[in-house]
């Protein structure tokens, strides 16, 4: 079983928002898998079904980014997986560029707070995530600012492809593993 955690914030407000594209992408997967996401548990909203063949647990945390890791133990206690081979963690990054995907199977949180509240509740780094572009913040921005912010149109067209791209890279993850999406889906974009 595999859990697959979105990252971002629940208020309408942060809908679409750089900071939710974890949302976005888990919103997508339970699209294509026709999954329904609803139930409140875990501090947090989830779906169950099947992705890539296998029984995932689709999660959304309610708890506002800097908490994740709250809803993320609960998940992983109650479901008893193994979080070094079985959860996908996906979220935004600052310094890629918009579009771009990294996937990678441990590191350290990279300066998000949302990652980081994961790896202190989870106690280490090693876990599976995928991390989405969404461009570094002009100069002069305040990091909050810019991550809670909006896409531009242009970015917005670009971000939706890099969803589409993220939903299969979830799917190799389960079904061929880390390291076969990391060699199909760590490529720069042009």
């Amino acid at each position: 079983m595999y859990i697959i955690v979105g990252l971002g914030n629940p208020d309408r407000q942060y809908q679409n928002t750089r900071h939710n594209i974890g949302f976005e992408v888990v919103d997508e997967i339970a699209r294509k898998n026709q999954i329904t996401i609803g139930e409140r548990k875990h501090k947090a909203v989830i779906g169950k079904g099947y992705v890539g063949g296998q029984k995932a647990v689709l999660v959304k945390p309610q708890t506002y980014m800097n908490l994740s890791g709250e809803s993320v133990r609960q998940v992983i206690d109650f479901y008893k997986i193994e979080e070094k081979s079985e959860l996908i963690v996906i979220s935004d990054d600052v310094s890629l560029e918009p579009g771009q995907i990294r996937i990678r199977k441990k590191g350290s949180a990279g300066g998000h707070n949302g990652l980081k509240n994961i790896i202190l509740h989870l106690g280490h780094d090693e876990f599976m995530r995928v991390k989405m572009g969404v461009g570094e913040k002009p100069e002069g921005y305040d990091l909050a600012d810019y991550v809670l912010g909006h896409f531009s149109k242009e970015e917005r067209e670009i971000m939706d492809e890099s969803i589409m791209r993220a939903v299969e890279a979830v799917e190799v993850m389960i079904t061929q593993g880390a390291d076969a999406a990391m060699n199909l889906y760590n490529k720069k974009i042009k």
